[in-house]
């Protein structure tokens, strides 16, 4: 879940330190590469969250299952 934390710091944290026109990269403000870079690293962030939520919810249910077969006997 911390995956989710660096859009919201890409955009928001970190903005008033990007907010500027100079320097100029391929021609670009700052501004706008830094925001395209943080358009791209959200999709990969929010994998990565689904990912580690989707092995953990698995860990979890194998654990449910092994405690449930215990309580059978």
């Amino acid at each position: 879940m911390l995956w989710l934390l660096v859009p919201f710091v890409l955009y928001a944290g970190a903005l008033p330190l990007a907010n500027r026109v100079e320097p100029v990269l391929l021609g670009v403000p700052f501004l706008f590469v830094w925001l395209f870079a943080a358009t791209l690293l959200t999709p990969v962030a929010v994998g990565l969250t689904w990912r580690g939520d989707r092995r953990l919810r698995t860990e979890a249910e194998a654990e449910a299952e092994t405690e449930a077969e215990g309580g059978r006997r």
